[in-house]
């Protein structure tokens, strides 16, 4: 049985082929720039030199063809017949409270993620795409929806209900939903293996820092909190939005600068975070770049994301009552030492002791590491995370009749033995 998980953006499909039976990825790739001139597909098979292609994809079906011709062109193909698909899992963004685990794709559930489109505009919409090419090309297969929402259902409603009118809850699903709930499922489970312990028993901050940044609350191995809300513009400091401000600052700036509610709303999502403070730069990367050659502004950002890091994990704490571990995922947790060190700087208070010389070695996307002291009460884990295989899995149990959801359904990454399969 052959897997294909899909990941789409409003102009990129990613997407990962996995073999069941032998349990490995056999291709994974992206397609770039759809809905938009000058499209392509990069394409990465084990053991080959990555393909890449330019190929005009006006949308996402003919995006979605393209990236099955390619698993089974004659040059780079890894399967000799698209009828070697047996399923399909979509990442689909937000499930409202309709949906708290994976659940087979029909027209109720197509129709009820349409009508949460309100909720989540900028991602429902090309998740909906994705899953309507990817139905009309591969028609005879199941497609799974596995909702980034879904994780965070389990959160109390004191922690996912704002202190606002009561009625826009009721109404309009005004609500605190939490997303990269894949992703601190995975790391979750992942961290309780590396401590030896039962997820029943860890008190965990996981805490997914990319260009979006979100973190969780875990107890019991469930989020009873998460930092961003209704959407994905709450919480922390990311590569383009702001998190956390001031909410009469809209108000005020429309106002002073005559904007509309719409431009308001793209400059906090896309002018703003990193990109807004420096003017320059998202990348983590070239901001310390930056920094290290004088940049006031460059170094400003990094002080400011690692003070407002630090205050979650501290804020977290508290909720949990104690702290087993935090743990760092997604490109700049996993990849940034100096993003980590200022996150945990001033916090041997809470019985964390990083070790420099590992935090400094620690850059990689492949390897599970313990970045802090051996006699640290709490551990600091850097975990890499895997989406796409906690989609595989969902829809393997799926079709297979054994999945319940996340709290029950034994994953293969939760068990101390797991390897994880090399890139």
């Amino acid at each position: 049985m052959k897997i294909l998980a899909l990941n789409c953006g409003s102009s990129s499909v990613k997407y990962q082929l996995f073999d069941w039976q032998r349990k490995e990825v056999i291709a994974k790739g992206m397609v770039e720039r759809v809905t938009i001139e000058n499209s392509f597909i990069v394409h990465e098979v084990p053991g080959r030199e990555t393909f890449r292609q330019e190929h005009e994809c006006p949308d996402h079906k003919v995006a979605v063809q393209l990236i099955l011709k390619t698993l089974v062109g004659a040059a780079h193909g890894v399967i000799k017949d698209i009828s070697e698909v047996s399923a399909v899992g979509h990442r689909v963004v937000h499930g409202g409270e309709k949906f708290a685990s994976s659940v087979v794709i029909d027209d109720a559930v197509l129709n009820a993620i349409k009508e949460m489109q309100h909720l989540a505009p900028l991602h429902n919409p090309p998740n909906i795409a994705g899953i309507e090419a990817a139905q009309a090309v591969l028609p005879e297969v199941s497609h799974v929806a596995i909702f980034d929402t879904a994780f965070h259902q389990t959160m109390p409603k004191h922690a996912f209900t704002y202190p606002l009118p009561y009625e826009w809850y009721e109404k309009h699903g005004v609500r605190r939903y939490g997303f990269h709930g894949t992703s601190h499922l995975y790391v979750s489970k992942r961290a309780a293996a590396i401590l030896g312990k039962d997820p029943a028993d860890c008190r965990l901050v996981t805490m997914h820092i990319g260009n979006g940044v979100s973190h969780c609350a875990i107890k019991g191995g469930i989020s009873i909190d998460t930092s961003m809300g209704l959407t994905p513009l709450e919480g922390a400091v990311m590569g383009t939005r702001c998190g956390d401000i001031d909410p009469a600052i809209p108000a005020f700036i429309m106002e002073r600068e005559g904007l509309t509610a719409l431009e308001l709303d793209s400059c906090l999502n896309k002018k703003s975070g990193i990109l807004g403070i420096t003017g320059a730069y998202t990348d983590r990367r070239d901001v310390i770049a930056a920094a290290e050659k004088g940049c006031e502004r460059s170094r400003l950002a990094i002080e400011i994301e690692g003070y407002r890091l630090r205050k979650y994990v501290g804020s977290y704490a508290a909720a949990l009552g104690g702290l087993d571990a935090v743990v760092f995922t997604a490109g700049v947790g996993e990849m940034s030492p100096l993003v980590r060190e200022k996150t945990l700087e001033g916090l041997e208070f809470l019985g964390i002791h990083l070790d420099h010389e590992k935090n400094r070695q620690t850059m990689t996307r492949k390897r599970e590491t313990i970045i802090t002291r051996a006699d640290s009460p709490v551990k600091v884990i850097v975990i890499p995370t895997d989406e796409e295989l906690v989609f595989t899995e969902d829809v393997a149990a799926i079709l297979a009749g054994t999945y319940t959801d996340h709290m029950h359904f034994e994953y293969s990454f939760s068990r101390r033995d797991f390897a994880r399969q090399a890139a």
